[in-house]
């Protein structure tokens, strides 16, 4: 395979090594450290070489090495000696690195604890997961708490529920618990390890030892700080490179353990990096994996990217628009693909248009546009869109989805929901900084008709569902999991989530002196209570400390936080939705769904537009200045050679089927229709409809969101049959073209078909059409009887094509 357009065909050299983990402690005669050796090449290519690299220690008496051999393969341990310090010294290819070892306590032997040494096994086993007996209701007559959530209520009921029966203490090897586990009886599950395997060994001598709980042994358990996963990244060549993982947890009493045989390991794109039990991560086709590791309540990840094998690369030697182009152009250069030319003048035009305005370019607008020979004419244009009302309206709609403006039977008046929409209308139209708009809403008190914005408090009254909300639709979390159980797949604990959801425990509710209107106030009492513990939850920002509110309106201190400038999650949310609207694809997709488990594809390119949005003070015209002037967003659908099967980085435009108010609103403008909608002036765009339960069936069926949640997935952007039925067979386009009679009114004015045919095109698709085009859609008039019918005809051909309903 060869590129046209800096990786050449060169000399593959070892240009560094490194070990992981870059330093290792050991604390105690039964720790252990694995460790990888990566070498990275001088194309940039990264290879496992833990086995062939050569290792001595410059002090043996204090630490040894050992090979372990497994089904995966063949790993590498450091085990501890004697108290000291020593360096391991590793050599391959020409270069060498140290590694510092430290042993502490090589002599003592701790005792196994419940919490980090007995429930790791459950988890590292699959037991309690969802399938089996993390259930609800556990699993033949055996429950264990979700992913873990609960120990002391899982080491009760592993020995005292039924007392003798899951554990014998005079036959440690034949308690149930183990002999169900090593397939030595009948059990539902299967074989979850071997009886000569670590993880039976652990329970056994956790058995042996009296099977104790770590609550009452008097000792403080320490608490998980994190957990790293090495390498941090690694790029594989071919369909059958392996990089071995190494996971290490570490404590708050300072110590650290090697969980690499006991986390839960998944990848994101098994077609590209299958990822097995044991943590060796094996290349398949080009592409780029978040493997991740879960080890008790913390989930991580690195980046795989795996290429072609034998690739003769060259980045195309152009220069991007803006800082954006770099940023992008950076990973792609790294996964050897070449990203699309940039898309004529006719493609940017309509795309912008629609994209800024949610409306086509007319005419008129056309014709100067293309006539222009400024190099900087698309700059200037994007500049007279982002100035009109058409652009605000777009952008109101957008966050009325996000804020769930509509109206609902005795809760939120439509004069309410109304409101509620002129305030979000005057706030985008003035260029209000987002933060200052969201920091006025979360903190808002007073009445639904007096303070509009107190109506986000109406839409949604029930705490927890409101928490939820908050969380996604200003931070981009999707923390409902945390609910129930700890999250999975991502940082949030149960503790995380009822600590967030004590910040609007105290919200106020009462009638106002007009019946249809609430006052939204600070109650000052109350509490959230932890469903496990039952103790009151004390106010706690999510991934962080516990927040002073005393004598304050809860609502105020967190809106303060989700809104500083110190708050990455704001930003990053922010700048990802902006991102997504306009290329397709967030750099977190979806939108709305930022987890450990989800993480962005170019996480330097989301970083810097985060940046960006706080630098300009939260001007988000600004970051859509950015945006759409870039060659990343200006490049061609049409796809080459290496950015074929990439629909995630960027390369090449994405075809985007047109939603549904801006398609209702571009069919009545080409039509010269006026759409109807109750409570609004004839001749209103769908996009400036302000109740989220004022729709049509049209709009219904091509996916509007009804506002009744804030998840990004409410707004379909799906083609389905159901469209392309309602689009062949309703009244949508034929009705709307008769009623707007522009061929009728064409043919009065004896334009000829010729003409009318490339006016149909122009208004439908902005571009003539090719000469094949126009002698087919000719040739479909001749002989006809109904010479209006007919063009007719060849109209509403346009309106349901692929063409016109997709941006592209």
């Amino acid at each position: 395979m060869v590129i046209t357009g800096p990786v050449l065909a060169q000399e593959k050299l070892v240009e560094k090594i490194e070990v992981f983990p870059p330093s290792v402690q050991l604390d105690s005669s039964r720790d252990f450290q694995s460790i990888v050796v990566q070498a990275t090449r001088n194309d940039g290519v990264t290879e496992d070489v833990t086995i062939p690299a050569e290792m001595a220690f410059k002090h043996s008496e204090f630490a040894g090495l050992e090979r372990v051999e497994s089904d995966a393969g063949t790993s590498v341990r450091l085990l501890p000696k004697l108290d000291g310090d020593t360096v391991l010294v590793v050599s391959y290819g020409g270069q060498q690195v140290e590694l510092p070892v430290r042993v502490r306590s090589a002599a003592t032997e701790p005792p196994l604890s419940f919490r980090m040494d007995v429930m790791p096994v459950f988890a590292r086993a699959g037991c309690n997961m969802g399938s089996c007996h993390g259930a609800a209701r556990g699993k033949d007559g055996f429950r264990l708490s979700l992913f873990g959530f609960d120990p002391a209520g899982d080491y009760h009921r592993l020995t005292r529920e039924m007392p003798g029966r899951r554990i014998n203490l005079a036959n440690p090897a034949g308690s149930l618990l183990v002999k169900k586990a090593v397939g030595e009886v009948p059990h539902t599950g299967g074989k979850r390890f071997e009886k000569d395997s670590e993880l039976a060994d652990r329970l056994i001598r956790w058995i042996t030892a009296g099977a104790k709980d770590d609550l009452k042994a008097g000792k403080e358990i320490p608490k998980l700080l994190a957990v790293d996963l090495y390498p941090p990244t690694s790029l594989l060549e071919g369909d059958h490179a392996t990089q071995q993982l190494v996971a290490v947890a570490r404590f708050s009493d300072g110590t650290d353990r090697d969980v690499t045989d006991l986390v839960w390991y998944g990848s994101n794109n098994d077609s590209s990096v299958a990822i097995n039990a044991s943590g060796n991560a094996a290349s398949g086709q080009r592409g780029e994996s978040f493997v991740m590791a879960r080890y008790d309540t913390i989930t991580v990840g690195v980046p795989v990217v795996v290429i072609p094998e034998k690739i003769t690369f060259s980045f195309p030697e152009t220069e991007g628009n803006t800082w954006v182009d770099d940023l992008v152009d950076n990973k792609l250069k790294s996964l050897r693909i070449a990203p699309s030319e940039v898309c004529n003048d006719e493609t940017f035009l309509r795309r912008v248009t629609i994209d800024l305005i949610g409306l086509l370019p007319t005419n008129e607008e056309r014709d100067t546009f293309l006539a222009d020979q400024a190099p900087d004419k698309r700059s200037k244009y994007v500049e007279q869109l982002l100035n009109r009302k058409e652009f605000v309206d777009l952008w109101v709609m957008k966050w009325a989805e996000i804020l769930q403006i509509r109206s609902i039977n005795n809760i939120v008046d439509k004069k309410g929901a109304l409101l509620y929409h002129q305030w979000l209308d005057r706030r985008i139209a003035s260029n209000q900084p987002i933060d200052d708009m969201v920091r006025d809403l979360i903190s808002a008190s007073g009445g639904t008709f007096e303070n509009p914005p107190t109506n986000y408090y109406q839409a949604e009254r029930d705490t927890l569902k409101l928490t939820e909300n908050v969380a996604q639709a200003f931070l981009g979390m999707r923390i409902q999991c945390a609910q129930c159980h700890n999250h999975p797949f991502d940082r949030w604990t149960m503790d995380d989530y009822y600590g967030f959801a004590a910040f609007f425990a105290q919200i106020g509710r009462k009638k106002a002196g007009d019946p249809r209107e609430f006052i939204i106030y600070n109650s000052a009492g109350g509490g959230m209570k932890h469903p496990v513990s039952g103790q009151t939850v004390a106010p706690k920002f999510l991934g962080g400390e516990g927040a002073k509110v005393v004598g304050q309106d809860r609502r105020e201190v967190v809106a303060e936080w989700i809104t500083s400038p110190e708050n990455p999650f704001f930003s990053k949310r922010v700048a990802n939705l902006v991102w997504t609207h306009f290329l397709g694809r967030g750099i977190v997709h979806e939108p709305d769904d930022f987890r450990v488990s989800n993480p962005p594809v170019n996480g330097p390119l989301l970083d810097a537009l985060a940046n960006r949005l706080v630098e300009s003070k939260w001007d988000f015209r600004t970051l859509v200045r950015e945006i759409v002037n870039s060659k990343t967003y200006q490049r061609e659908c049409d796809t080459n050679e290496t950015n074929l099967l990439d629909n995630s980085n960027f390369s090449h435009s994405a075809v985007r089927r047109i939603r549904a108010e801006v398609l209702l609103d571009i069919l009545a403008q080409v039509t010269e229709t006026k759409n109807k909608f109750p409570g609004l002036p004839e001749g209103a765009r769908a996009v400036q409809v302000a109740d989220g339960r004022t729709s049509t069936y049209f709009l219904t069926t091509f996916g509007r969101a009804t506002r009744e949640n804030v998840c990004s997935c409410a707004v379909s952007m799906d083609p389905s049959l159901s469209q392309a039925l309602h689009l062949l067979n309703g009244e949508v386009g034929n009705k709307r073209i008769q009623q707007g009679g522009v061929i009728s009114r064409w043919l009065k004015e004896k334009r000829p078909d010729t003409e009318i045919i490339d006016e149909l095109f122009v208004r439908c698709y902005g571009r003539f059409p090719q000469e094949r085009e126009r002698i087919e859609t000719l040739a479909t008039l001749q002989g006809g009887t109904d010479h209006q019918q007919a063009l007719e005809d060849i109209f509403w051909a346009l309106l349901n094509s692929p063409e016109f309903i997709f941006n592209h």
